[in-house]
């Protein structure tokens, strides 16, 4: 079996599946002949996204949201009756300087970084040990670093990471895989969307990541997402509770 072939009529789950790296995994997904739910906040991308490919449904959710992760995989099984694979690739992060801590910020954080994957989990614990499928999460090179300003960011995404290692023991009785990418600079849209920078600071940050990156420029989207099909491939069935950094070296700088 080739990786072109691997996910044919699996169903999949990619969690912010409306942009960025989640458009382009469930796109991919669609391509090599997977089913996959994607969700989101915004019912006009999600319909871009469902437009391009026959093969991809939507669910509207706020993954903050503490029934959210029942609805997505009743959606997923009500649909094509199984689950091969669940992307928490879905994310929340604010520029927080110290003296504008703000609980109900941080909250939103945690939840939408670390209690919205535990609960899709949870939820979708006994489709995956009926197909013996696997979970990918999506965290952050930031976190392998000091990350002033973005710490609970940062602090939230190394909890998923800890949660990966965490789950891969507990869940590898029943036969699934869990593992995780921490991607670096990505073009994908998250500093002016879920970051909320006004553009110009964007484009300063980015430019100054830009100049981090040992191999030369910000990634995008295509340098992820295969990573995410072989950590989650049925063909990688021995590889669990791994931490995958892709991000050009950019958190080997001093």
């Amino acid at each position: 079996m080739t990786q072109s072939t691997s996910w044919q009529d699996k169903v999949a789950v990619v969690t912010g599946g409306s942009s960025g790296i989640g458009k382009a995994t469930a796109m991919t997904l669609a391509e090599r002949g997977a089913k996959v739910l994607i969700t989101g906040r915004s019912d006009a991308k999600l319909a871009e996204v469902a437009a391009a490919s026959d093969a991809i449904e939507t669910v509207q959710v706020d993954s903050a949201d503490a029934d959210s992760g029942t609805r997505i995989v009743q959606a997923a099984i009500g649909r094509w009756g199984r689950l091969d694979l669940v992307v928490n690739n879905s994310g929340a992060g604010q520029p927080l300087p110290v003296g504008a801590y703000d609980a109900d910020v941080i909250a939103n954080m945690s939840a939408v970084n670390i209690v919205a994957p535990s609960l899709l989990v949870k939820a979708a614990h006994a489709a995956l040990s009926q197909s013996r499928g696997a979970i990918v999460n999506i965290g952050t090179a930031v976190s392998q670093n000091a990350a002033p300003m973005l710490a609970h960011y940062a602090a939230t995404k190394a909890a998923l990471e800890h949660l990966t290692r965490s789950w891969a023991i507990e869940l590898a009785g029943d036969g699934i895989r869990v593992n995780a990418i921490a991607p670096g600079p990505v073009k994908s849209g998250a500093l002016t969307g879920m970051m909320g920078l006004p553009d110009e600071m964007a484009q300063q940050i980015e430019q100054k990541e830009t100049a981090q990156v040992p191999l030369g420029r910000r990634g995008v989207p295509a340098d992820i997402v295969p990573w995410i099909l072989r950590l989650g491939s049925s063909e990688n069935a021995w590889l669990t509770g791994q931490v995958l950094t892709v991000d050009g070296g950019w958190s080997l700088r001093s």
